[in-house]
């Protein structure tokens, strides 16, 4: 989608947001890469995270992911809706500029890790050089910086036989335990495409929760926690649908962009 087209659609989605105000709910956000080292619009400029950052210190709604997901699992209404920073893949990126950052602002954050490209020095596509366990055990120092699951190998669970399934989520847990010291409690599903009912059973066994899409506020006792939604932060957004994103809007935006991933990945296995 051109450049010109993607702000269109945000502008109209932005529109429906104003006729129809989002409703309440604990908000959890993707990012994937810092440095915009690439033109992938999920690739962001510093500046734009440092300043969205700060935007998020402002609103003294930062919480850790478990905290969210806490919030989001009760009935009871907090006075402000927590949200929660994750990151996808394990790009070096994120060690070395979205981590200090974080630091800077003393925001906690979690990292959906995919462990094969970490522990055998594998780019992730479209130039993405991945951190070392040495950079994510230093990141990880402060306490503030968690690390759960991204499958091993990136893969699509929807598509894999169960042993399969548990062979993914078994070496991706044993390389983070063994390398970090900590058994992962969240897990991220790739491409945020939801898994089979054998992968769904195998990723409850294991994790307190699960992140998909779904630009949308995860409701107070009426989220599954193994369904939880994320809203994807894009360099296109600029400060002004970053804003709507973080109140809970620009929910058309992701049954657009679903929509569309379904369609992208029905033939793809990782």
């Amino acid at each position: 989608m051109g450049t010109m087209a993607k702000r269109a659609l945000k502008w109209s989605v932005h529109a429906v947001d104003r006729i129809q105000q989002p409703r309440r709910g604990a908000i959890v956000l993707i990012y994937h890469r810092v440095g915009a080292r690439t033109a992938l619009d999920v690739d962001m400029p510093l500046a734009q995270f440092e300043e969205q950052i700060a935007a998020l210190a402002a609103t003294g709604r930062v919480r850790t992911l478990d905290d969210t997901v806490t919030a989001a699992a009760g009935t009871d209404l907090p006075e402000q809706d927590p949200i929660a920073i994750t990151f996808d893949d394990g790009t070096a990126d994120f060690a070395e500029l979205a981590v200090p950052v974080l630091d800077r602002y003393a925001l906690p954050a979690t990292l959906y890790l995919a462990t094969q490209f970490v522990d055998e020095g594998i780019d992730f596509p479209n130039d993405g050089r991945p951190l070392s366990w040495d950079a994510l055990r230093d990141a990880t120092a402060s306490g503030r910086i968690t690390v759960g699951s991204h499958t091993h190998t990136h893969a699509l669970l929807d598509r894999l036989a169960p042993a399969e399934i548990e062979s993914e989520l078994a070496r991706a847990d044993d390389l983070i335990a063994t390398n970090l010291g900590v058994m992962p409690r969240h897990f991220a599903y790739p491409k945020a495409v939801a898994g089979s009912s054998p992968a769904d059973a195998a990723v409850r066994r294991r994790y307190i929760s699960a992140a998909l899409a779904g630009t949308r506020p995860n409701r107070y006792g009426a989220t599954d926690p193994f369904r939880l939604a994320r809203s994807p932060i894009q360099t296109s957004d600029g400060m002004t649908y970053f804003h709507a994103k973080v109140a809970g809007g620009m929910g058309f935006e992701d049954r657009l962009r679903d929509a569309a991933n379904r369609w992208r990945y029905r033939d793809a296995t990782g």
